[in-house]
């Protein structure tokens, strides 16, 4: 049982750990090899046991350990029927994870090709939800990791299917010309020559290094500053004028007026300075992901540390002209882009997010970005909100309240659509704080692993409270536990009073 506790341990206490859950998990082995059935390893971020925690602390390193522990128990019974997963409500985290779980396995040697499932445990209800979803299953399938997927949405089970279908769909599209900076888990030796001067470590996130610009008036990026926000003009015309200065969620530089270098990464240039703020240019048949990768590639081959900025498409109406994006034809009346213009088509708002999140949410989990820009999504308002949640799903701005929430299962104590609804109604305002609504106490509070707070079920119409992970409120009536995390919250200095926000006119 996971205690938290504090221990250095020896070989020998490790080894006898490790015999004590051979011997508990090898009658599961067994029987799963009696009636034939397959078997999924997964590790839980937040939820590894003392050995785990102490000799590797809570990283990806040590959930792929400890995978690879049951996983060496089921190969000395000569069972293979299983696949591994690797749950984190953080997509930075799950796809480091997974990166460096198949890193292992080949470092395992050629028979350890096993299945991986894919997945953001706990990722929410929502656009948030579908958000960090994209970011991590998005991001390893365009590495081309992963077998199997689940969004894991805190709504009706079929909206999840909804969602894996269309992120399967638009994989292939952000995937054409693979080849060129993919596959970044495998060993520098294994690499083409062209990528073993990788711009960013796979298995660690940080943050590329660049020097602070002064992106617009008062709006600096680079260095220590956070990622800024870059709009089109159309889009600065339409929501400006209902922006107030304290609003979070605000346009910070206008693409039309930036002094920008766009640049074809596949051909050869020239940076005479590292202050220029630079991008790929429009119009590339490269995918955006691969594009932004090889541009950071040539800049750290020539000694430049220049600001990037992102975008989510590169002339998404050059992209749908392919023969290899029929499926992305625009509707009667849409305006087909031109080379040079600089505009793009509108696709389907649900297929703007997943695109937008993948492409950008991947690269900011590589550490690679200092602002970006959101074009494929056609309403101006969702365009500067899209972006931003981008930015909070990939932890690199906070502008308001996360949450981490659970699906519905058959362990679940109360009604998890309901009360989450609830719990935002009162807290959505708390700029920062992490709030996690957990059905019940079997994997709750390790999968809520970095809330600040948490509410979990803990018995039929009662609710226990956390404070991180530690439980501290138990057997709250559930009439009253939305109010009792609330003053919960106030105990510990983290309530501010709401106020109106103008953005939701937007």
């Amino acid at each position: 049982k996971k205690k938290f506790a504090v221990k250095e341990y020896t070989d020998a206490e490790y080894a006898a750990e490790l015999k004590r859950i051979e011997d508990a998990f090898t009658p599961l082995v067994i029987e799963c090899i009696r009636l034939k059935r397959a078997l999924r390893i997964g590790t839980n971020h937040g939820s590894l046991s003392d050995r785990i925690m102490n000799r590797y602390g809570d990283t990806p390193l040590g959930m792929v350990e400890s995978a690879l522990e049951f996983a060496r128990i089921c190969r000395k019974h000569d069972f293979h029927n299983f696949k591994f997963s690797m749950k984190s409500s953080n997509p930075k985290v799950m796809i480091e994870c997974y990166r460096l779980l198949v890193a292992r396995l080949e470092q395992e040697g050629p028979d350890w090709t096993y299945p991986i499932h894919l997945g953001v445990t706990e990722a929410g209800e929502g656009e948030d939800g579908r958000i960090k979803s994209a970011i991590g299953i998005g991001s390893l399938l365009c590495d081309g990791l992963g077998d199997t997927i689940r969004v894991s949405l805190t709504e009706d089970s079929p909206r999840e299917i909804e969602v894996c279908n269309d992120l399967l769909a638009q994989i292939p599209l952000l995937t054409v010309g693979r080849g060129v900076l993919t596959a970044p888990w495998r060993r520098a030796e294994d690499r083409p020559p062209c990528q073993n001067s990788f711009p960013f470590d796979p298995f660690r996130y940080e943050r590329r290094q660049t020097p602070e610009i002064e992106l617009a008036d008062g709006v600096k990026c680079g260095g220590e500053q956070t990622v800024r926000v870059v709009v089109t003009r159309a889009t600065w015309e339409k929501v400006a004028p209902k922006i107030r200065p304290k609003d979070d969620v605000k346009p910070e530089a206008i693409y039309e007026d930036l002094e920008v270098a766009e640049l074809d990464p596949t051909q050869d240039f020239e940076i005479n300075c590292d202050t220029q703020l630079v991008t790929v240019k429009d119009g590339l048949s490269l995918p955006p992901i691969a594009a932004f990768r090889l541009l950071a590639a040539r800049l750290k081959r020539l000694g430049r540390s220049n600001p990037i900025l992102l975008k989510d498409c590169l002339n998404l109406g050059i992209e749908v002209a392919s023969p290899l994006t029929p499926s992305l034809s625009p509707s009667d009346g849409e305006r087909v882009a031109k080379p040079g213009e600089g505009n793009v088509w509108s696709l389907e708002p649900k297929i703007a997010l997943l695109r937008a999140s993948v492409v950008i949410g991947s690269l900011l989990a590589d550490g690679i970005g200092d602002a970006i820009l959101v074009r494929g999504e056609p309403g101006a308002g969702q365009s500067l909100r899209l972006a931003y949640n981008i930015l909070q799903a990939a932890g690199c701005r906070s502008f308001k309240t996360d949450y981490v929430a659970c699906p519905s299962c058959g362990r679940t104590l109360f009604n998890l659509q309901t009360v989450t609804a609830r719990i935002k109604e009162r807290t959505q305002h708390l700029k920062g704080v992490k709030i996690a609504v957990m059905g019940c106490i079997v994997n709750g509070p390790g999968e809520m692993a970095d809330a600040d707070f948490g509410y979990v079920g803990g018995a039929p119409g009662k609710i226990n409270l956390y404070v991180g992970k530690t439980a501290v409120k138990f057997n709250i009536p559930e009439a009253e536990a939305v109010d009792r995390l609330v003053d919960l919250v106030r105990e510990h200095g983290k309530w501010v009073e709401p106020e109106e926000k103008a953005m939701a006119a937007v």
